[in-house]
């Protein structure tokens, strides 16, 4: 239906923008995160997601190819339709939802509205595997990576966010270090080092 739409945004409510394209103002339900990142009167794009029905035409729409990817994915979760994923990924960010789903996080899926605890066991069971075909962010893989890494891997990238290093620059710096190889002072070394040329 409709890729994306592109144009000004005229009006904002809770989990709802209305974007003004060619003197047509298309009323799209989003979350949270996307509508933070827009403002009245700027011109944004959108990418969209129709639901269709007998009685209605529900047009979802996201910020970022991202969200509206972990959109999709939710809604291929038994039991889950478009506005339970809008609740969830209204309660938490995209890359804090994919650190949840990678993680086995529960609780963070069960604060959005109307998500239970076996609701929420079932999203994280049905999605583990199919987010893995997604792109996460490398800030989101650097925290997945500190979070559901065991040993080397996790005790280096808590090391470096303890000495206030962000998550994205922790994951680059360790993208190109050999962890089996080193020990775990010279991967802290290495990639202190890798950090510091930047």
């Amino acid at each position: 239906m409709f890729y994306y739409l592109n144009g000004t945004i005229t009006i904002m409510e809770e989990n709802l923008a209305v974007v003004d394209c060619g003197g047509v103002g298309y009323a799209c339900h989003t979350t949270g995160y996307t509508l933070s990142q827009l403002k009245i009167g700027q011109t944004a794009r959108l990418y969209t997601y129709c639901n269709i029905r007998e009685d209605a035409f529900d047009i979802f729409a996201f910020g970022t190819k991202e969200e509206l990817r972990y959109f999709e994915k939710l809604l291929s979760v038994s039991g889950v339709g478009p506005k339970a994923a809008l609740a969830i990924l209204s309660a938490v960010t995209p890359d804090r939802f994919a650190l949840a789903i990678m993680s086995g996080d529960e609780k963070a899926l069960m604060t959005a509205q109307g998500v239970g605890k076996k609701l929420a066991q079932r999203i994280l069971l049905e999605l583990k595997d199919k987010l893995g075909s997604l792109s996460p962010s490398e800030d989101t893989a650097a925290q997945i990576a500190a979070v559901t890494g065991s040993g080397k891997l996790s005790e280096v990238s808590q090391a470096l966010l303890s000495l206030g290093y962000s998550q994205s620059e922790v994951g680059q710096a360790l993208k190109n270090i050999d962890l089996e190889a080193n020990s775990l002072e010279d991967c802290i070394r290495l990639a202190l080092r890798a950090m510091v040329l930047k």
